[in-house]
């Protein structure tokens, strides 16, 4: 047991035995005299306060833009923190902060920080490109009020045409000073006000939870931020489950992809698009990068928030969940995880160990639709999921169609479904199945959508669904009097 967490900033070794686990790192780095680390919406949404976090993988270097305002210090434990101060300096800039001046990418300059971060993680990509898509998404977590973007995204393309930078010099050193820093120990930390508990394994985190099942656990601190900087509530034990290795594995097995609950959504979108291809756009529109480099796909399960995007999906998919309480352990299909508003059927003191996700058969149509007010990086206001199976005669086998936004959880049309099974899938069968929506959900009115829209649009998704299943256009354009040529 340590009773400190030791992380890097810069190239200083912080080690901090008396730290609230709620201290977001943005409040800490500013306080430390960080102040090119901007705060913005302190929600993790325009990005000024992008700040870039290195970690070991298998013994390689992953780079991580992420939002400092929703990142708690206490999720830091063994990695390296670089913020703005560390790129470069005025005698030798990174080649991001030359391209910036160079393109005129900055204009009042108080997103430039965050812009700059980004831009410095996107250089260590995998597979980065100078493609405008590419760029504008590695980008779009961050936002420029003086509307920039032109010279800003000419900036990225000249600095991925430039050669390498400090951290490229400094790659096996820093790779040493991480590998220092993995002794696997629990951490913990207590005051009178809180307590801080940073599982070295499975086995500690299972035996915390028995202890004190009131705990909060926190993988990317996504959701849970928000309720310290906007809902201001007092957590009394923090569980960061980041660094627990039997969590952050992802493997294909003959049950299909397990992926662990420390799994970010960014590290699993490649093999879960891999598997459901249509998966990985909406994966895309879950959240900015930084968001992505964060954010946990079990995660987004627990918090069992009605709107969150993966449950429809992986309901669709037939998602089996795995839960632990102790040594004891079991697994359930996703749908029946979710009981009423705010509940799940999780035990005092069970966590969610992983997900599996099967494999579709071959004959598995599969497509995951989001509609929002803004494109990307928004707040569904319906996503709906379907999986249609037919036999070699083209009659349905299998209709798994799921909704969120429609009810208070995730949740499948059973009615819709029902009226698709032993059917071909032709238009009959899409009348039907729309029908059918209607008796399916009863929705509300918000400030995202009101009922009458949810309603609407679920049903147009699923004539959608059909129109690209089937190749049917035209049947669209009957219905609607839209023109043949359109």
């Amino acid at each position: 047991m340590r009773q400190s967490i030791r992380f890097y900033l810069g190239d200083a070794l912080c080690t901090l035995a008396d730290v609230s686990p709620t201290l977001t790192l943005l409040d800490w780095l500013r306080d430390r005299g960080r102040t090119g680390t901007k705060e913005g919406c302190n929600e993790g949404d325009c990005g000024a306060c992008t700040v870039l976090v290195m970690r070991l993988d298998k013994g390689r270097l992953v780079w991580r833009a992420v939002n400092a305002c929703i990142q708690f210090v206490s999720m830091l434990d063994g990695a390296q923190v670089f913020t703005i101060e560390d790129l470069g300096t005025p005698q030798q800039p990174h080649p991001v902060q030359t391209a910036m001046v160079e393109q005129h990418g900055s204009q009042c300059g108080f997103c430039t920080p965050g812009f700059v971060m980004s831009m410095a993680a996107y250089r260590k990509a995998p597979g980065a490109t100078t493609e405008d898509d590419a760029i504008n998404d590695a980008l779009a977590g961050n936002l420029c009020r003086c509307t920039g973007y032109a010279p800003i995204v000419r900036a990225m393309r000249q600095a991925m045409e430039a050669g390498p930078d400090r951290f490229d010099e400094e790659a096996d050193a820093i790779t040493r000073r991480l590998e220092a820093l993995q002794d696997g120990a629990t951490v913990r930390l207590e005051s009178a006000d809180a307590t801080l508990t940073v599982p070295g394994s499975v086995e500690a985190l299972a035996e915390t939870l028995v202890v004190d099942p009131d705990a909060t656990i926190v993988a990317g601190a996504t959701d849970v931020g928000l309720w310290v900087t906007k809902g201001m509530r007092q957590l009394k034990h923090v569980v960061a489950i980041g660094r627990v290795p039997e969590l952050r594995v992802m493997d294909r097995t003959v049950e299909g992809l397990r992926i662990g609950a420390a799994v970010t959504y960014q590290e699993a979108q490649p093999a879960i698009a891999d598997l459901l291809p249509d998966a990985g756009e909406m994966i895309r529109r879950l959240g900015s990068t930084q968001v992505r480099n964060s954010a946990t796909v079990c995660g987004n399960i627990a918090n069992g928030s009605p709107i969150g995007d993966g449950p429809p999906m992986f309901i669709a998919a037939g998602v089996t969940l795995h839960l632990r309480l102790g040594a004891e352990r079991r697994s359930l299909p996703l749908e029946d995880y979710f009981i009423a508003y705010g509940r799940q059927d999780r035990r005092p003191g069970e966590f969610v160990e992983a997900v599996t996700i099967p494999a579709p058969s071959p004959r598995a149509q599969f497509r995951a639709y989001k509609v929002s007010k803004r494109f990307d990086q928004d707040i569904s206001a319906v996503l709906g999921a379907f999986l249609l199976e037919t036999d070699g005669n083209g009659i349905i086998t299998t209709a798994r169609l799921a909704f969120g936004g429609m009810a208070v959880t995730p949740k499948r049309a059973g009615a819709a479904e029902a009226a698709l099974l032993g059917r071909r899938w032709d238009e009959a069968a899409l009348d039907a199945a729309r029908a059918a929506i209607a008796t399916d959900f009863s929705p509300l009115t918000d400030m995202r959508a009101s009922a009458w829209y949810r309603s609407t649009v679920a049903a147009n998704l699923l004539t959608r669904f059909f129109e690209e299943t089937t190749g049917q256009a035209q049947a669209r354009l009957a219905r609607t009097g839209g023109l043949a040529h359109v």
